[in-house]
């Protein structure tokens, strides 16, 4: 049986192929098109995911939307009357696309895929509770889920057991955490919707100075977790921005313009809404305990991608175990609603080990064959090195060994927003300088970014306080006491960005500002070319730490295809590039022409 799930119309728009209950494919539209966080119906990754399948739309058994359009249609209609007339400006621009598209679902999807059959829709945090809890490695547990808003709902918890999901309680509109802290990565200067982690990597370079003010002003915050917020400092509801004059005034100005300088100012609200938003999600796991008493919770949603927060759920919080979607933002929602039809609204058994989950290390995406990245090559009279299997693992140790950066292009790309060793840029973890090399000429972005370490699993509690896997990169933890340097007198003075300056730890390039790292444990048996590469460059250095970035520059969703990698390689200061066999020396390379539409895509992101 062939269900096709399909996320799309907020952003991150994307497609998953489930066959007999397993996953056989997942990507997301931006993959495709370029186009970062492409909201548009993911027709690109259908089209991939039936490909993968070697099925065509009419074979489909089932088509299952992440949402329920209606519902939400609802939402948006009463949210402008009850703020008429001063949302009018907002309205006019919405209800156009929702009139001519969005509530006409059903025939969009059977006319762009070809398909005659069912169309099913769960809710909205259904699909985020299901491709929690259905893709984990758990028979049982509690979930939780939370983002900016779905129909209703912005937060909700429930029961996973078996083969069905249970909502318990929910939190709705207006009131979310998810909003809450985008309001701050709009007033902080950075983009909604994608630069949520740039406020998260700024917080460590602050002071909680606001939190109190957040917490008596912004929002009534209970035991429980659950909160409502003052809504007569947001606009989120009726506007075009985020927030709002009097928001101004109570946090003593102007939101910060785009691309202008970072001050100490957006680092302390940066922290203070950091502060607070693992506040609320350890109050909720803590209610969300006690009310199931589950040892197991599995988190979705976009505040799930908050991975200081689930550092500190599985740090201070109450369960044994915490499990993430890779893909927990609206991606994710394509493999929760086809997981909900298979297991929930078709009865399918489930039976999980409580070791392995469902989502195999997230390598959904196109894989490229040794033929096809040699023709394409070829065919662009591009200078390569040929490398046998064997000798790709010691040649990128020993040219990570000698501060190079490397572009990674092997085997299947990654599904969510994290490169795991499918589409990486990778350097030594060891260089006090490599942090900022990257971010500056090769990423192109801001310089306090912070980048994470991929380790061997069995070496992770050699240099993190983390004693089990963290294979999505979707938790921080801090780095290991014997391996950090004790700073001068002088340093401990730093303030601001002076600190990402000093060397902190044996892996400086990897350790954050306040000792933490976002960690990527590697296992052979789900990535063994990238595992045994970083064993090697262990064994030749006695340290089996990389960095492991994204292989994109700012403003430009991961690379796909062999051209994506080739482009990107040339476009940055990379010194290498490895794609599959055929690795690629850039002082080999003839320079491309300048493009200057491209350095302008990414420029004011």
């Amino acid at each position: 049986m062939n269900i096709l799930g399909i996320s799309a119309f907020y952003h991150d728009s994307a497609a998953c192929l489930v066959k007999d209950g397993a996953i056989v494919a997942a990507a997301q539209e931006e993959r495709f098109t370029r186009k970062k966080h492409d909201s548009a119906f993911p027709i690109q990754a259908v089209n991939y995911c039936l490909k993968q399948g070697d099925i065509k739309g009419d074979n489909l058994d089932y088509v299952c939307f992440y949402d329920k359009p209606f519902i939400k249609f609802e939402r948006i209609l009463e949210t402008y009357l009850a703020y008429a007339p001063s949302g009018i400006r907002s309205f006019m621009m919405a209800i156009p696309l929702w009139i001519k598209q969005k509530l006409w679902m059903k025939e969009l999807i059977k006319d762009q895929i070809n398909y005659k059959g069912m169309i099913l829709f769960p809710e909205h945090h259904e699909s985020h509770a299901a491709s929690a809890f259905f893709a984990s490695p758990f028979q049982e547990a509690a979930f939780l889920t939370i983002d900016g808003v779905g129909e209703w709902t912005t937060t909700s918890y429930g029961l996973g057991r078996n083969n069905q999901i249970k909502i318990i309680s929910e939190l709705h509109f207006p009131h979310s955490l998810g909003l809450l802290y985008s309001a701050f990565t709009y007033y902080t200067g950075f983009k909604v919707n994608s630069g949520e982690y740039k406020v998260m990597g700024l917080a460590p370079y602050g002071r909680p100075v606001y939190r109190d003010l957040i917490l008596s002003e912004l929002m009534d915050l209970k035991e429980d977790g659950s909160f409502r917020l003052n809504m007569n400092y947001f606009n989120y509801c009726a506007g075009l921005t985020m927030t709002n004059a009097k928001f101004n005034r109570l946090f003593g100005g102007p939101p910060r313009k785009s691309e202008s300088e970072v001050t100490q100012r957006e680092m302390d609200l940066a922290r203070s809404v950091q502060d607070v938003t693992e506040e609320v999600m350890l109050r909720i796991a803590k209610h969300l305990h006690r009310e199931t008493g589950q040892k197991n919770l599995c988190l979705a949603g976009g505040v799930a991608l908050n991975c200081v927060g689930n550092g500190k759920i599985l740090r201070e919080g109450p369960f044994e175990n915490i499990w993430i979607q890779p893909a927990a933002g609206d991606a994710g929602g394509a493999v929760g609603a086809a997981l909900f039809a298979w297991y929930q609204y078709l009865d399918n058994q489930r039976t999980a080990d409580g070791q392995n989950d469902f989502m195999k290390g997230s390598f959904w995406g196109p894989e490229f064959s040794r033929d096809e990245i040699g023709r394409y090559l070829q065919n662009k009279n591009i200078p390569f090195e040929e490398i046998p299997d064997e000798g790709i693992p010691g040649k990128v140790a020993d040219l990570i060994g000698t501060q190079k950066t490397i572009g990674w292009f092997q085997g299947r790309m990654e599904f969510g927003p994290r490169a795991l060793g499918g589409r990486s840029i990778i350097g030594d973890a060891r260089s006090p300088q490599m942090q900022e090399t990257m971010n500056l000429k090769i990423k192109f972005r801001e310089s306090f970014r912070p980048f994470a370490p991929s380790v061997l699993r069995e070496k992770v509690s050699d240099y993190f306080d983390l004693d089990r896997e963290s294979p999505y990169m979707l938790i921080v933890a801090p780095v290991k006491e014997n391996i950090r340097r004790q700073m001068t007198q002088e340093e401990q003075s730093y303030f601001g960005l002076d600190q990402l300056h000093v060397v902190r730890s044996v892996i400086p390039a990897v350790t954050h500002v306040d000792y933490s790292a976002r960690v990527q444990t590697v296992t052979e048996e789900t990535n063994p070319l990238y595992y045994r590469m970083i064993k090697k460059f262990g064994e030749k250095n006695n340290c089996p730490v990389i960095i492991n970035t994204s292989f994109n520059v700012r403003g430009e969703p991961i690379v796909c295809t062999p051209e994506d990698a080739y482009l990107c390689f040339m476009r940055t200061n990379m010194d290498y590039l490895i794609m599959g066999n055929y690795l690629l020396n850039k002082e080999d390379q003839k320079p491309l022409d300048r493009d200057i539409n491209w350095q302008k895509k990414f420029e004011n992101d």
